[in-house]
């Protein structure tokens, strides 16, 4: 009867066995999983030593850091924060920064300790179409700056990128207009939401260009923009990510805005066992 089943299946019973090493549907990948250390913002600039270990303790094997009173690397140099992120078994894979200031520095060292991307976090609400046309300009300039040092830039997107403007949609503009060979883009999948989209339409219709995302739930009775700890939430991560990776999706950022009822830490806690069980 075994045999038969697995004849069935087309497998043979080695096969089957890597199957079930592996998961049926093979390895998830939003296993590994990193965090935003915007997370941890009110905490971690007393103490970055014990907050890194701490997320490590939780199981991130991932950060995404940004750009505070302490820099990128919060007051080490780079390639010491790279040796306290190896001690800790954990791989800094990207950064929020300016890219308007001392880029090249930037991109440099980011490169020398392995740092994948080095990301523009915010550019707000503009007047005008014409504006966020001169960002991917500005984008394709920071992306080539990347490229020579031989790490990537990309764009990650607020809510405001996806209310029509002069009868556009800004984000569609930036993706289009950014040279594909230069520029990817790390969806905010809470901001995305948040603005009404369907983030897994923009997986699909943007193959291969949206290589990072922010892991960020929304609150079912929602007051504004409330977040909320993952899984107690509306969206279906598990549906996103499934539709996600098949487009390009590889990295994968937990952002915790909002604590109601925790600390930062907790939340962080939080979020990386609901990532463990997805």
């Amino acid at each position: 009867m075994r045999n038969s089943a697995l004849a069935a299946f087309g497998l043979s019973l080695p096969q089957v066995q890597q199957a079930l090493a592996n998961g049926v549907e093979g390895k998830k990948p939003w296993r590994t999983f990193g965090i935003q250390l915007w997370t941890v913002r009110d905490v971690i600039g007393k103490d970055p030593k014990g907050v890194l270990a701490k997320l490590a303790s939780y199981g991130y094997k991932q950060i995404e850091s940004f750009e505070g009173p302490q820099g990128m690397f919060w007051g080490m140099k780079h390639t010491e924060f790279k040796k306290y992120m190896d001690d800790l078994g954990m791989q800094m894979v990207a950064s929020h920064c300016n890219h308007l200031e001392n880029f090249e520095r930037k991109a440099a060292e980011a490169a020398e300790i392995g740092v994948k991307h080095l990301i523009c976090p915010w550019k707000g609400a503009q007047k005008s179409i014409e504006q966020f046309k001169g960002f991917c300009d500005e984008f394709n300039k920071a992306g080539e700056i990347c490229r020579k040092a031989g790490i990537r830039f990309a764009y990650h997107n607020h809510d405001y990128s996806f209310k029509e403007l002069d009868g556009q949609i800004p984000q569609e503009v930036m993706m289009k207009g950014t040279d594909k060979n230069l520029v990817d883009f790390e969806l905010d999948i809470y901001w995305a939401v948040a603005a009404g989209q369907d983030p897994k339409k923009w997986f699909m219709d943007y193959p291969g260009r949206i290589r990072l995302c922010h892991v960020k739930d929304r609150a079912k009775n929602e007051k504004g923009y409330e977040s909320c700890i993952l899984g107690k939430g509306s969206l279906d991560f598990a549906d996103i990510f499934k539709t996600a990776t098949k487009y390009g999706l590889e990295t994968f950022i937990v952002e915790q805005e909002e604590y109601t009822g925790t600390t930062p830490l907790d939340a962080a806690n939080l979020d990386a066992l609901y990532l463990k069980s997805l």
